[in-house]
Parts: structure tokens; C-alpha cells; sequence
């Protein structure tokens, strides 16, 4: 676990399970089959060294008796699920009432479907390991309930001619990115743009770059490297990520250019 906060909350939810086997008189061996789990998954669970899936928690409630105590960790635990920094953004996005973004090499990650995330996290190098390449991407994935937030936050995107034609994961997975992006541009509440290639003057050359309006009119922007990710809150630094996507989303097509375009690429992928 690459954060003491989430690992804490393994360790004491952990602890927990294990008063409440002990309690009902189970060995791990006898608990794990009894919820349908090997003894040694039970093992690193107690020892908050793996997650608990929601059904373990809920399997290791009834089985012990434990009277909705153990199932309601829950939701302690699918906030522990995510890495530190996808907890952060994701509270973040949670509170804006209005989102930027413009994307250089890949797809927006708010915009990117479940195939296409997890071959970018596939290809990282150092590579990952299986288990944190799915928690990455369940982390991408459950940041994706912005769109289904009501209020309707105001979502805008920007995005490089570049990342409608690199095949990540392959063409199959493209056309299935493309296709997303059509589906997601209908809403009426998101607006998608295109910085063609061939634009001789260009804002966003500093790299890719998020701004959130919240809801206590505060603007935030958010920036990210190779290795680091950092929030900005200078209002000086703001200003100008402000302008700088203001003059990005004046320089791509418009919306409906921009739909246009995704309609083409998608069509040379057929």
C-alpha cells in the first residue's frame, strides 16, 4: 500500500475481521472455506495486506455474526481501494461545478473506456503488477461517475489530433475509444474539442493541464509529470492556466467540428 492513511484503514478493518472469526470460534482455514476464500487471501486480509472485496466483507459478517458491522466497513474500504492521489483528484472532481481538460499524448482519462485504460497502465515501465494494474483502472473508472453527477457539472475537454490515432491496445480498442467519444459528446453538459496537428499557433505547449471551478467559486488547476502530480492553488498560476485553456479552446475546432473529426478518424478505422 503506497499510502499510510488507506493503510491504516487495511490494518484496522483487519483487525476487525479477525476479532470476529476469533469470536465465533474459526480458525482461518475453517473461516475461509466457510465464506469461500483460501486461507491464506484470509491471512493477508487480517493483516492489511489485501483489500477485501465488498462480498468477503459481506460473507464475513454473516458467517460471523457480526451484524452488519463488518459490511458496513464498505465504504471505508472503496476509498482505501484507490491510490492517494486518484483519492485526492477524485474529491476534487466531486466538488467542481465546472472541469477543463486538455489532453497531449493519450486520451483524457475522465473520457477513457475500461479497455483503453488498462493498456496504458499495461505499458508503464517500470510494468506493473496485475494487481495494481486493476486497481488503477477501477480507480479511472469509478472517476467517471462525474458524468452521471446531478447537478450536471459543466465538463470540458481538449484534446490532441495525436490521441484519435495512436492505437493503445490496439485498433479494436481505438475504434471502441472513438466511439466512446461520440457517445460522451452528446451530453449536454460535455463539450469536446480537437487541436488538429497542423495549427501553427498553439496555447498548450507547456503539456496537458486540468482546471476545477468548486462550488465555493475557488478554482484550482492541476498538472501532472512523469512521476508527480500536483494540485495548483496560486491564484498567479490559475490565472494563467486560465488563460492558457482559454486561448487552447480557441485555437481547436469547435464542438461540432470537433465531432466531425471523431466521426472521421473512426470512419478510416473501419
Amino acid at each position: 500500500m503506497e499510502d499510510e492513511e488507506a493503510a491504516a484503514v487495511l490494518r484496522a478493518v483487519g483487525r476487525q475481521i479477525r476479532m470476529w472469526r476469533e469470536a465465533a470460534g474459526l480458525r482461518r482455514a475453517e473461516f475461509g472455506a466457510a465464506i469461500g476464500y483460501g486461507e491464506e487471501m484470509v491471512s493477508s486480509v487480517e493483516r492489511g495486506r489485501r483489500i477485501p472485496k465488498p462480498e468477503f466483507l459481506d460473507a464475513a459478517d454473516e458467517v460471523t455474526g457480526a451484524g452488519g458491522k463488518l459490511s458496513a466497513m464498505k465504504e471505508d474500504l472503496e476509498k482505501a481501494r484507490y491510490p492517494k492521489q486518484v483519492r485526492d483528484l477524485a474529491t476534487l472532481e466531486d466538488e467542481a461545478v465546472e472541469l477543463g481538460a486538455y489532453a497531449t499524448h493519450n486520451m483524457q482519462g475522465l473520457l477513457q473506456t475500461e479497455a483503453y485504460a488498462r493498456a496504458l497502465f499495461a505499458m508503464r515501465s517500470p510494468a506493473y503488477p496485475e494487481d495494481e494494474i486493476n486497481r488503477q483502472v477501477a480507480a479511472r473508472m469509478a472517476r467517471q461517475r462525474i458524468f452521471e453527477r446531478t447537478p450536471a457539472p459543466l465538463l470540458t475537454f481538449v484534446l490532441e489530433e495525436v490521441t484519435l490515432r495512436r492505437p493503445i491496445g490496439g485498433r479494436m480498442v481505438l475504434r471502441q475509444q472513438l466511439e466512446r467519444l461520440l457517445e460522451v459528446s452528446t451530453l449536454r453538459h460535455v463539450a469536446i474539442q480537437v487541436m488538429p496537428t497542423d495549427r501553427e499557433d498553439h496555447a498548450g505547449m507547456g503539456g496537458p493541464m486540468r482546471l476545477l471551478k468548486l462550488r465555493d467559486g475557488k478554482t484550482l488547476g492541476h498538472s501532472e509529470g512523469q512521476l508527480h502530480s500536483r494540485v495548483i492553488s496560486d491564484h498567479r498560476e490559475v490565472q494563467i492556466l486560465e488563460m492558457r485553456y482559454g486561448m487552447i479552446r480557441a485555437q481547436a475546432l469547435t464542438p461540432r467540428e470537433s465531432l466531425a473529426f471523431i466521426e472521421k478518424v473512426l470512419g478510416e478505422e473501419t
